[in-house]
């Protein structure tokens, strides 16, 4: 019988609801954590995969050797290179693309490059409108590294110490 009658004070009670709302106006005092993103933007770790570029050497000579080792460790096939011999004996690319949608974004390629020619990016926030858009030929990833040489340069040094 008590349990019976317990069981309908709390059921009569609302205590479900209660400690709901409980909860709900202990929330609505809090202090908020929402980015405002566009305008604030959230610490990005060092390791941060993201857009692809290809680098410069300070003379301004590319770093890509054509060795052709991103492509091969490529697990999607995203990466396209054709290269030529140049007249003074060296190899270079004529044609360097990436494929975005098929890109997973592994970090592979970057890995297996012994001049540190490609790198992932800290851009995210990027956006294309058609399938042409999402591959990236050679002049669009150098252009990319150049513009963003000072930021590759320091994550890079602040990754370091991890390698």
């Amino acid at each position: 019988m008590i349990k019976k009658v317990k069981k309908l004070v709390k059921d009569f009670g609302l205590s479900e609801i209660r400690a709901g709302m409980k909860i709900t106006a202990k929330q609505l005092v809090t202090d908020k954590i929402t980015v405002q993103f566009p305008e604030e933007r959230t610490p990005i770790s060092p390791r941060f995969r993201g857009l692809h570029a290809l680098r410069r050497y300070p003379n301004g000579e590319e770093r890509c050797i054509a060795c052709k080792l991103c492509e091969a460790v490529c697990p999607a096939n995203a990466i396209t290179i054709e290269s030529e011999m140049r007249d003074d004996g060296t190899r270079r690319t004529t044609q360097y693309d990436i494929d975005l949608f098929k890109c997973i974004f592994c970090g592979f390629c970057e890995e297996a490059c012994p001049v540190d020619a490609i790198v992932e990016t800290h851009i995210f926030d990027y956006a294309f409108e058609s399938r042409e858009g999402s591959i990236i030929d050679k002049e669009g990833l150098l252009a990319i590294g150049d513009e963003n040489e000072k930021a590759i340069g320091q994550a890079r040094a602040e990754d370091s110490k991890y390698r």
